[in-house]
C-alpha cells in the first residue's frame, strides 16, 4: 500500500487537489504509477471539483495510459472513510463511524441508505454509521445538512466552527482547539450542551448565535456570516467565512483567555455529544468494536474519553482518519467492493509513503552546503543519545514517509523530555508554532503502561491518556497541563531504528521516553524527501539531522533550549 499527499510533494500545507496534479506530482514522485493499472477508484466531497470529473477521467487516461476498457469509478466520501478505517482494523467485525463537516452530497452518494422524505440531492453527509464484516458494510443512518452555514448541523461543524472562530482561516485546524482547552474554563461563557436527538446532533442557538456575533467582524450582528459560498474543505475555499474577532487566538492576556474558555467550552460539548451518539450506535450493533474515521477523529483527547467511557471495548483510528487518508480507502473499496479481492493489508504501520532508496540518500548527503558536515558514526543510536542528553534538538529522517499529519519515527524531531524549556524551544526556534502546543512522547510499547495510564497499544498517537502522576514532574516535555500526553507505543518489529534509539536513551538516562514533533518548519507539511529534511535543518533551530546511516550537523550551532 502506497499513500502520499499533495501537500508533501508541494510543499504547501494542506494544499487541496486540482487538474493537473496527477501528471505533474504524483506520476513523477510514485514510480509504481507508471506499471500496469487495473483499476481506479476517485473520491469526492461536496467540493467544486466533482463538478470536474469528466476531465478528471480523461486526464487520468492520459496520465496513466489506461484504454477504455480499464474502468474509473467513483465513491462517496464517508463510504471511502469506513472501507479505509475498517477494512485496515484488526476486526472481524465492528460498528463503523464516519463523522466530518461536509462529505458528499445525496446525489452523490453510491451507497444504500434511508433518506429523509423529499431529500434534496444538495443534501451533504456530515454523520454515517456502519455495520462492517469482512464481506459486506452496511450504512444504518447518516445525518444530513443543507450545507448553510447560517444554520449549522453536526459534530463536524460544530468543529470546524470552533476552529474558525480562534484561528480564522487556517483551515479548521481543531487539533489546537483541543491542545487549547485545558487553559480554559468550560463555564466561564454559560454555553449549553450540544443537542443530541439519537444519531443527530444538533446546535443549539446559544452556539450559533456566538458564532454569528464572534464572526461579525463590523456587520451588524446577526447578518449570516457563515455564507453558503464559505464551504467547509479547503477545495471551495473556507475564506469566505468572515474573520473571527472576539475569541480569535492571541498569546497571552484577556483574548488568550476567551480563546481558551470557548475551546473548553466547545471540548466539553463536543466530547459529551459524541459519547451519546457512539453510545447510540452500540445499541444498534450490538458490538464490541467501533471504527472510527473522519476529521474529527484526531482528536486524541475525544478518542481517550471513548475508550474509557463509551460501551465499546475496541476502538481502532486510523492514522489518517481525515480527507488526506481517503486515497486508501478508495484503494480498498476498489479491491472489495469493485473486484471481489478480500483486502489482506492491515494498518500495522503508517509508512506508506513512496520509497526511499540508498542512492537517495548518498545524493541528499554529497549535496550537502557548507553550512552543514557529515558523519557516519560506528554507533549512530550511541551518537544520537549523546547529543540528545547535552540537550541538543535532533530530526530523524528514514524509510518511507508518515501518511498521517502525526511524526512516527521516520519524520520525526526528538529531543530531552525531561529538560522544561523543551516545549517552547521547539514551539518558538523548529516549528514557529503556538506555546501551548504539546510535544508527543515516544515510549517503548514494553515500558508504556509504566509511565502512562494506558492499558493498549498506541501505534499512531491517536489516544490523550494521563501521565502517571509520579512521572508528570520528570517529564515536563511532553507532560500536557491538564497531565495528559498523546504517547506513541513503539514496537521493534514496526520501526526497529527508533524502537533501538529509545531503548539506548533508557539505558544513559534511566527514561524510556523521549519527546516527538513532525519533521518539518513552520507552517509546512512533513519533511518528504532528504532534500526537504536538510533543508529544514537548515532554516530552523534543530541541531542535527539523524540520516541512517548518517548524521548531519551545523558547523555553527544554534542555542540551546534554555541557555
Amino acid at each position: 500500500m502506497y499513500s502520499l499527499q499533495k501537500e508533501r510533494v508541494s510543499r504547501r500545507e494542506h494544499h487541496w487537489g486540482r487538474l493537473g496534479d496527477l501528471p505533474d506530482r504524483y506520476v513523477p514522485a510514485m514510480p509504481l504509477l507508471k506499471e500496469r493499472v487495473d483499476l481506479v477508484v476517485e473520491g469526492y466531497a461536496a467540493d467544486t471539483e466533482i463538478e470536474h470529473a469528466g476531465a478528471y477521467e480523461q486526464e487520468t487516461r492520459q496520465a496513466l495510459g489506461l484504454g477504455d476498457e480499464t474502468p474509473i469509478v467513483m465513491v462517496s466520501s464517508h463510504l471511502s472513510h469506513v472501507y479505509g478505517a475498517f477494512h485496515p482494523s484488526p476486526f472481524a467485525e465492528a460498528a463503523g463511524l464516519v463523522i466530518d463537516a461536509r462529505g458528499s452530497r445525496v446525489g452523490d452518494l453510491v451507497e444504500q441508505v434511508e433518506l429523509p422524505p423529499d431529500a434534496d440531492e444538495d443534501l451533504l453527509e456530515v454523520a454515517s454509521y456502519y455495520r462492517c464484516t469482512r464481506g459486506r458494510i452496511e450504512c444504518l443512518a447518516k445525518q444530513f445538512w443543507d450545507g448553510d452555514w447560517a444554520r449549522p448541523a453536526g459534530l463536524g461543524c460544530f468543529y470546524a466552527l470552533l476552529a474558525e472562530m480562534t484561528w480564522p482561516g487556517s483551515e479548521g485546524d481543531g487539533t489546537k482547539v483541543m491542545e487549547l482547552a485545558p487553559f480554559g474554563d468550560p463555564d466561564a461563557l454559560g454555553l449549553p450542551d450540544l443537542d443530541v436527538r439519537g444519531h443527530e446532533v444538533h446546535i443549539p442557538p446559544a452556539w450559533t448565535d456566538l458564532f454569528r456575533q464572534a464572526g461579525a467582524s463590523g456587520e451588524e450582528p446577526g447578518d449570516d456570516v457563515f455564507r453558503r459560498a464559505g464551504a467547509f474543505g479547503g477545495a471551495s475555499g473556507r475564506g469566505e467565512f468572515r474573520r473571527a474577532g472576539a475569541f480569535a487566538y492571541e498569546p497571552g492576556g484577556a483574548e488568550f483567555r476567551r480563546a481558551a474558555n470557548l475551546a473548553a467550552a466547545g471540548r466539553r460539548a463536543f466530547e459529551r455529544a459524541l459519547l451519546q451518539v457512539v453510545a447510540w450506535l452500540h445499541a444498534e450493533t450490538g458490538l464490541d468494536a467501533l471504527a472510527f474515521s473522519g476529521g474529527t477523529a484526531l482528536s486524541a483527547s475525544a478518542n481517550g474519553r471513548l475508550i474509557r467511557e463509551s460501551p465499546f471495548r475496541e476502538l481502532f483510528v486510523p492514522p489518517a482518519p481525515h480527507a488526506g487518508g481517503t486515497a486508501v480507502g478508495c484503494a480498498l473499496y476498489g479491491l472489495a467492493a469493485c473486484l471481489g479481492v478480500r483486502p489482506a493489508f492491515r494498518w500495522s504501520d503508517d509508512f506508506l509513503g513512496p520509497d526511499r532508496d540508498d542512492d537517495d540518500i548518498e545524493a541528499a548527503v554529497r549535496g550537502v552546503p557548507g553550512d552543514l558536515y557529515v558523519e557516519r558514526p560506528a554507533d549512530l543510536t550511541a551518537a544520537l543519545v549523546t547529543l540528545l542528553e547535552s540537550g541538543r534538538v535532533v530530526g530523524l529522517y528514514q524509510g518511507r514517509s508518515e501518511s498521517g499529519p502525526r511524526a512516527l519515527g521516520h519524520r520525526s524531531i526528538l529531543g530531552d523530555p525531561r529538560d522544561p524549556d523543551l516545549q517552547d524551544y521547539v514551539n518558538f526556534e523548529v516549528k514557529g508554532r503556538e506555546w501551548f502546543r504539546p510535544l508527543a512522547p515516544v515510549v517503548p510499547a514494553e515500558h508504556a503502561e509504566r509511565i502512562f495510564e494506558l492499558d493498549r497499544p498506541s501505534p499512531f498517537t491517536q489516544y490523550a491518556a494521563d501521565v502517571r502522576p509520579e512521572h508528570r514532574d520528570l517529564l515536563p516535555g511532553i507532560t500536557h497541563v491538564d497531565g495528559t500526553a498523546t504517547p506513541q507505543t513503539v514496537e521493534r518489529e514496526t520501526t526497529p531504528f527508533l524502537h533501538a534509539l529509545l531503548t539506548a536513551w533508557h539505558a544513559r538516562t534511566g527514561t524510556p521516553v523521549l519527546a516527538n514533533a513532525t519533521l518539518s518548519g513552520p507552517g509546512e507539511p512533513p519533511a518528504e524527501t532528504p532534500e526537504h529534511a536538510i533543508q529544514t535543518l537548515r532554516e530552523t533551530g534543530l541541531h542535527a539531522l539523524a540520516m541512517p546511516p548518517y548524521l548531519i550537523r551545523k558547523r555553527a550551532e544554534p542555542p540551546l533550549p534554555g541557555a
